[in-house]
């Protein structure tokens, strides 16, 4: 989960939003979602990661959300037996672990799948990125872009999800 931000427009780190209820909901929504581990990248606001979580730290957070995005990629690519990764953002409170569920089956947990929710057709979180994207969209990633430019460039592959009748799909970049 990608929580590293400074929220400049939200007037304060998004993982402290909420009396960090934000980041407990997403940690949740993630495990009982399916997934079988989650990262939770932070860098502007450093707090203990919810149960079932485990902290990264991003020490570049600065330099854009591509930063986080690398820095979770690289902790994935570690794990041999990877079938590939959720991306998904703290200022999406309302995302549930139906949401995840649903991308995931889309998945299939297949190693050269991309799939992303969307919601009433417009394209937003939690991503699947097979394994064998990993390493490219690494390369794809730049300032604060993470792997919207990737997911663009391969839009002939990319699965996508509608999940409008589960979550609203917006994020939250004001209080």
């Amino acid at each position: 989960m990608l929580a590293a931000g400074a929220g400049s427009r939200y007037g304060m780190p998004k993982i402290l939003a909420a009396q960090g209820e934000w980041v407990a909901a997403s940690v949740s929504a993630l495990r009982a979602g399916g997934c079988d581990e989650v990262l939770v990248a932070m860098g502007a606001a450093v707090v203990e990661a919810p149960d079932g979580a485990t902290s990264i730290i991003v020490a570049d957070w600065e330099s854009g959300l591509s930063a986080s995005v690398r820095r979770v990629l690289g902790e994935a690519l570690e794990r041999a037996d990877l079938a590939g990764v959720v991306l998904h953002v703290v200022d999406m409170p309302d995302v549930s672990a139906a949401v995840v569920r649903r991308v995931l089956a889309r998945a299939g947990r297949r190693r050269d799948a991309l799939v992303r929710a969307v919601y009433r057709g417009a394209p937003a979180h939690p991503v699947y990125l097979g394994a064998e994207h990993l390493r490219d969209v690494m390369v794809s990633l730049h300032g604060d872009v993470g792997a919207a430019a990737y997911l663009r460039a391969h839009a002939d592959i990319v699965e996508m999800v509608e999940c409008g009748d589960l979550a609203s799909g917006l994020d939250r970049d004001e209080p």
